[in-house]
């Protein structure tokens, strides 16, 4: 059996806030393979967006290891640091607020090329109107500006910028929650396809138990920062056996499962 894409073991984190410390990741362990889907669910305060950034060092963990494409991803700092980054990407829940919203959209797929050293000032047109066909978008968008096109046409320009780098793993935060039902269906059809097609392994994060079960294959349940359950996402949604997964499946009153992933 092949190692994992990510191997993360350990890993915590502590905050201090009005003279308390919070413990927002417990000695985290987890692993994702190539073309996998691992979401990370759980209530508010659960420590899901943390553990997903600590992962991506947006904040550096007080303990801990990441492996990451077959090295020690917590161990890398300058250009090696940045040339491993294009593999690890992430789309946020809401691309106006981690993108400049009066940027245009040939900007924003322009930044990581150019970034990265990945296409010529001379070939980029070209590859910007080639990642907004592969999300399902005309190239005739690339002189809008973010905050003039809608709020699914925002997002899968967002999944164009991460696709960009032809990364291996791609962190979802809350990537879908703020999208309406239909085009929250033609998002993650779109993650899907690119999964088959790419083999791009995905950390989910999500509040929403029905879309995990849909598009996961696994998932983590925290609860104050610790693993309180995991498995199969199918079997973990439909039968939990900690105290906060039932909880959490009791307060959805009918899980979606006309998605369900083959």
């Amino acid at each position: 059996m092949s190692d994992p894409l990510l191997a993360v073991s350990g890993l915590t984190k502590r905050f201090r806030r009005s003279g308390t410390t919070v413990i927002a990741a417990d000695n985290i362990s987890l692993s994702i393979s190539g073309g996998e889907t691992l979401a990370l669910a759980g209530p508010s305060g659960s420590g899901k967006s943390t553990i997903a950034r600590l992962i991506l060092r947006l904040i550096e963990p007080d303990a801990g290891r990441v492996d990451f494409d077959g090295g020690d991803f917590l161990a890398l700092h300058g250009a090696a640091l940045r040339a491993k980054r294009a593999r690890l990407q992430m789309v946020f829940q809401d691309p106006l607020a981690a993108l400049n919203p009066r940027a245009t959209v040939a900007r924003v797929l322009d930044d990581p090329l150019r970034i990265h050293g990945l296409a010529s000032r001379g070939e980029r047109p070209d590859r910007i109107a080639t990642l907004l066909e592969r999300v399902g978008l005309s190239p005739d968008l690339a002189g809008r500006h973010l905050h003039e096109i809608s709020g699914g046409q925002r997002q899968r320009v967002a999944i164009a910028r991460a696709i960009a780098t032809k990364p291996s793993l791609i962190v979802l935060d809350e990537a879908v929650s703020a999208l309406d039902v239909s085009v929250r269906g033609q998002i993650l059809e779109l993650l899907l396809d690119l999964q088959r097609t790419e083999r791009i392994a995905y950390l989910f994060v999500s509040h929403d138990l029905g879309v995990v079960r849909a598009f996961a294959h696994r998932v983590i349940l925290l609860e104050g920062g610790r693993i309180a359950e995991q498995g199969d996402a199918r079997a973990v949604i439909d039968n939990p056996q900690s105290t906060i997964g039932k909880a959490l499946v009791a307060a959805v009153p009918r899980l979606t499962r006309t998605q369900d992933r083959s």
